[in-house]
């Protein structure tokens, strides 16, 4: 059995090495992509991420059968592409912080471990990151799959000239940290959101211990770090950011619980055949405007995926709508959409094509 053992180690040593000889020429590929962008001057932060291009290159690694799954092949190539991306130009985004909070997860999820991440306090310092130059791109939350939308975001939208490039879905997965596993645990430091989706496990677990609400989620994996006897509800990127052992993974009370990022830059995502449309538009002040609006996306077989109003803030009780519809700007039955559109609103602008997640 150890001779057996030893042969399949040697031939794992050996599949290794082939792996990292793939590596450095997929390396080096990508700094032959770097020098044709610098030729036609073309280089720069935001040309490197093309989310496009990702999207087919993730495409093509699951297209066929693995033993290592769907999952652990993204996981592994999302890293692989941040290398890649890095060797081009190093590539700024700006996060809805703290460090460890679900923006940050979404975030290196989508941009991998590799890129610059820098927390904002707000969206809006997020979005104005990324208007100064200061950073490339922004990682904003926008609706939550129990909550509803995250009105702030689609306000700050309209009035920025800035675009969503790409769109994240995260599952809300709150874990149970701990600095000591052996440890007696006497309180539970979280937000209070996170604490009151998590409340049915906690009376279950521990309905003796305190519970200490904290400003962030992240906020309370810090204190469980630098606290024996302490324990924190947060995301899985807060314990390898703090060093705290996960006990349980996924205690919150709703299973099927996602929030959904925007990622917000300054170029236009050119069509990967699975793409999304956010558009916002404002009505005439006539009697069924609004009908006549929404005639004109079944005419052109546009399928929308969402649609609600916000006030404008700028006449009482004038509204925008916003919708998500499937399919992407450059798409015919969506240009003639939106050129009909425009004749029957006072208002239209597109937010953003990207792909799908």
């Amino acid at each position: 059995m150890l001779l057996e053992l030893r042969e399949i180690r040697k031939s794992i040593d050996k599949v290794d090495k082939e792996i990292t000889k793939l590596l450095d020429k997929r390396g080096k590929l990508a700094l032959e992509v770097a020098k044709a962008k610098n030729s036609t001057g073309s280089m720069a932060g935001s040309v490197v991420y093309i989310p496009s291009r990702e999207k087919e290159v993730l495409k093509n690694i699951t297209s066929s059968k693995n033993i290592l799954g769907e999952e652990a092949l993204k996981n592994i190539y999302t890293e692989i592409i941040s290398a890649c991306r890095g060797l081009e130009a190093p590539i700024k985004i700006s996060f809805l912080g703290p460090w460890a909070t679900f923006s940050h997860q979404a975030a290196i999820n989508n941009f991998g471990s590799l890129g610059y991440f820098i927390p904002a306090g707000t969206s809006l310092e997020v979005l104005s990151e990324v208007e100064s130059g200061r950073v490339n791109f922004g990682v904003v939350p926008v609706e939550n799959s129990n909550e509803g939308s995250v009105n702030i975001t689609l306000d700050m939208l309209v009035e920025t000239d800035l675009k969503i490039c790409a769109e994240i879905s995260l599952k809300i997965e709150q874990c149970f940290l701990v600095k000591d596993p052996k440890a007696k645990i006497l309180k539970i430091y979280s937000h209070a959101h996170a604490l009151a989706q998590c409340r049915n496990w906690i009376i279950k677990n521990y309905s003796d211990v305190e519970l200490i609400s904290t400003s962030s989620t992240a906020g309370a994996a810090e204190k469980a770090s630098k606290e024996n006897f302490s324990a924190a509800i947060a995301s899985e990127v807060a314990a390898k950011i703090y060093e705290l052992c996960i006990l349980q993974k996924g205690i919150q009370d709703a299973r099927k619980n996602f929030t959904r990022f925007f990622v917000i830059g300054k170029v236009l995502t050119e069509p990967s055949g699975k793409d999304k449309t956010s558009l916002v538009f404002i009505v005439k002040d006539k009697v069924g405007a609004l009908c006549d609006a929404l005639e004109i996306f079944e005419k052109n077989n546009v399928n929308l995926t969402k649609i609600e109003s916000r006030p404008t803030k700028k006449k009482a009780w004038e509204y925008m709508f916003f919708v998500d519809f499937k399919g992407h700007v450059k798409d015919q039955n969506i240009v003639k959409a939106i050129k009909s559109l425009e004749s029957k609103s006072v208002f239209v602008k597109s937010l953003g094509s990207y792909p799908r997640a």
